[in-house]
Formats: structure tokens, sequence, C-alpha cells
């Protein structure tokens, strides 16, 4: 039976699993599995109220997960939540995980007094966009990364 839980601090070996996850099934090797961050930065993520972990695990394995982040806004008084990575391994796939992952986050989201969920998917992803499509409204974005100017260290 798969079993949704939200990660705290000291649940960090298995933020770590998830992130196994996530560089398998994003093919992203390079970004989620070289360079891990220690346990002290992942104790201090968890602890964060606004940075929302949840994983799937079948028999206290880790199958699926997502990563999303509470966003206070400014033109009203009210916030979003992004989610910025969810993700299910290939041999759990179309048994309704990453619904209860997102069923979750609604939960916490409502409980907080979130206005929305938000998330992105590229085009070509047509799993991610099927799914999306069946919870939310679709709008057409462009996303841009910026990068972060470097300065010199006195």
């Amino acid at each position: 039976m798969i079993e949704i839980q939200r990660l705290a601090a000291g649940d960090e070996a298995l933020f770590r699993k998830l992130n196994i996850v996530f560089a398998a099934a994003f093919d992203d090797q390079e970004s989620y599995a070289a360079k891990p961050p220690s346990d002290a930065y992942l104790t201090g993520l968890l602890s964060k109220d606004h940075v929302f972990v949840l994983v799937a695990a079948d028999a206290g394995e880790v199958v699926g997960g997502l990563v999303a982040y509470e966003l206070e806004k400014f033109e009203q008084e009210r916030s979003e939540i992004y989610i910025y990575d969810l993700a299910v391994t290939e041999a759990y796939r179309r048994q309704g995980i990453a619904t209860a992952l997102i069923g979750k986050l609604r939960e916490i989201a409502a409980g907080r007094g979130t206005w929305v969920i938000y998330v992105q998917a590229d085009y070509g992803d047509d799993p991610a966009v099927a799914l999306y499509t069946k919870l939310g409204t679709r709008e057409d974005v462009m996303h841009f990364d910026i990068p972060v100017q470097k300065t010199a260290t006195a």
C-alpha cells in the first residue's frame, strides 16, 4: 500500500532517496546526485514551514514525491504554492500516485489558506501535461532563467 507523508527534520535519509527518484525520472544525475547537500543543509530545509517535501512510499521504499514552496504575495494578503519537482518511479506510474501527492499538497494548502497551487510542465512531456490538465486550468506562459551576476569578494 502506498503511503504519502510530509518529510520533516529527521527525515533526511528519505529526502536523499527522493533525490535518487528525481535523478532517474528526469535523467539528470548531475543536478540531483553529483553534489548531494549535507545533512545539516537538508535538516534546515526540512525545518522550514514554507517548504513542502512529500514522498510516496511502498513498504518504506520511496517511489515518488514532490517538492513545493509557499510564496507570499504582495498584491493581496495571500500566498500560493509552487510545485518545483514531482516524479514517480517508472514501475509505479499510472497508478494515481502523482494525483495522490498533489491531493495531499491540496490538503496542506487548504489548511494554510493558500490561494492556488501552480506547476509548470515542458512541451512534449505529455503525461505531465495530461495530469495537470486533469487537475487544473492551463495557462501558456514563457519561462526564463536569468543568471545571477557573481560579485567579487573582498
